[in-house]
């Protein structure tokens, strides 16, 4: 999904905007990942040297190389200091000075930069990482003007950030499902229709396991909500491992004890041996009394697919019978030959009132 690269044209965005602004030639936003222990890069921006990516899967750095993002950054700034911007050259330190320069002296020697300014970012109250903006070996060097402002800078990205960071979380929000984790029923239509285009264009293989889990009416029934919840929890989990085995698979909760997986490009067949696995894994659940499976996928026999519905219904008609024949197995759709039970069933045209699911995407 576009917005999926959102954080990446924010992180850009803040560091080319700095890097104008101060007249530099090179720009980096770095995050400081405490967990890790490590000073990790997001992106790059302006005139990069050898080796340097836009944005970088692995550029690193062991915070104890800086100590002044824990020291200078965290320890002096608690202590009642502020988090203010410091310069550095090619020859050692300049303006504001945190005393901590050998590291970033020589990386401007090893990649022909002449200075630079480091302005600690700090977000909720916490030192969240650093704004970093070079200039070329014969430019003029920052100066102490350039150190404040760069300061100012950096508490403009810190609350650029920190509205990403909020609209990232709504948006996580509407595609979860809350009490599983999992993706909900809009992530799985707008992935659902996003495969399907690719398959049209393509030739892609789209597949969809639709799973239907058993007894959850009685669980709540007779032990209560709490442990039902507790049952669509455990069996979240199994639909996420399972999921795993197929790289790229979406797992999602479609609601009450609806659950499925999308998944693109795995084979048909990889794709039964994991909804076999997850039926078999669910019948060991020590609450409710498993799952009945249901899967369709472009990869079989099914006729033209030319709309994510008309999966939706192929799965959904697949599990429909799996749970009226009591099956073990998931029931598949396409596998029967021409006059395939489960294909029938989905494309025959019942009342609007009597199809169970709608798939909310286009038609």
């Amino acid at each position: 999904m576009a917005a999926a690269h959102a954080p990446r044209e924010s992180w850009r965005a803040a560091a080319d905007g700095a890097r104008r602004a101060l007249g530099g030639n090179f720009a980096a936003l770095s995050v400081w990942e405490r967990q890790l222990g490590r000073l990790r890069v997001l992106a790059n921006t302006g005139e990069r040297a050898p080796g340097e990516e836009e944005f970088p899967e692995s550029e690193t750095y062991p915070v104890h190389q800086f100590p002044e993002i824990t020291e200078f950054l965290h320890e002096r700034w608690v202590g009642g200091g502020e988090p203010n911007a410091w310069v550095e050259t090619a020859d050692g330190s300049a303006a504001g000075s945190a005393e901590y320069c050998h590291q970033r002296v020589a990386a401007l020697r090893r990649r022909g930069r002449g200075c630079c300014v480091v302005a600690p970012i700090v977000l909720h109250g916490r030192a969240w990482g650093e704004l970093y903006v070079a200039r070329s070996a014969g430019a003029p060097v920052f100066g102490r003007a350039d150190a404040d402002f760069a300061t100012v800078l950096a508490s403009v990205v810190a609350a650029g950030i920190a509205q990403t960071e909020r609209l990232e979380e709504a948006r996580r929000l509407a595609f979860t499902d809350a009490l599983t984790g999992l993706a909900n029923r809009r992530a799985v239509d707008t992935r659902l229709e996003e495969a399907i285009e690719c398959h049209r264009a393509q030739g892609v293989v789209v597949s969809l396991v639709v799973c239907d889990l058993n007894g959850l009416k009685r669980v709540n029934d007779t032990r209560g909500h709490a442990v039902g919840d507790r049952l669509l929890e455990r069996f979240g989990s199994v639909l996420s491992l399972c999921g795993a085995m197929l790289p790229g698979t979406l797992a999602a909760r479609l609601g009450g004890d609806e659950f499925c997986l999308v998944a693109v490009g795995p084979a048909a067949d990889e794709v039964v041996r994991v909804g076999e696995e997850l039926c078999r894994r669910a019948g060991e659940l020590e609450l409710g009394e498993g799952v009945a499976c249901g899967i369709a996928s472009t990869g079989d026999p099914l006729g033209p697919v030319r709309s994510a519905r008309r999966l939706f219904r192929l799965a959904d008609a697949a599990q429909y019978r799996a749970k009226a024949v009591r099956a073990t197995k998931p029931v598949v759709a396409g596998r029967e030959g021409p006059d395939d039970p489960v294909v029938r069933l989905a494309d025959a045209p019942p009342p609007a009132a009597a199809e169970r699911r709608r798939f909310r995407g286009r038609r």
